[in-house]
């Protein structure tokens, strides 16, 4: 069952690259096949087991993915402190506009549970 759901990863991952290559070079091929995943879970309105057993085995190796771009900012230190500035504007502007948003979005969600229930 948990190569069903690693074979249905790789090829949304695939549809992704393949979009990267022919109509949206500006987005990360895995940005877009998050996104497709995303749109077909959401299609399905449910995870199916073969999804969900290779998402729980794939999870404990997430820090492995995450050691190759922390080592990078280590070794390019220089370069990220010449661009401070800009990093930090980038980073209160995010700020600035996600926690509104997500406190509406949370006034929204209960608004809407409280109408159903």
């Amino acid at each position: 069952m948990m190569v069903r759901g690693l074979f249905w990863l790789v090829v949304l991952q695939l549809c992704g690259v393949a979009l990267n290559r022919w109509a949206l070079p500006m987005l990360p091929a895995s940005i877009i096949g998050l996104l497709l995943l995303s749109a077909w879970l959401m299609w399905r309105g449910a995870v199916p087991d073969p999804l969900q057993q290779a998402a729980g085995g794939l999870l404990p190796y997430l820090p492995l993915l995450l050691a190759v771009p922390a080592s990078g900012i280590m070794t390019s230190s220089d370069l990220l402190l010449g661009e401070l500035p800009v990093i930090a504007t980038a980073l209160v502007l995010s700020l600035l506009v996600t926690v509104p948003f997500c406190g509406w979005l949370l006034q929204t969600l209960i608004r809407r549970q409280e109408r159903k229930g």
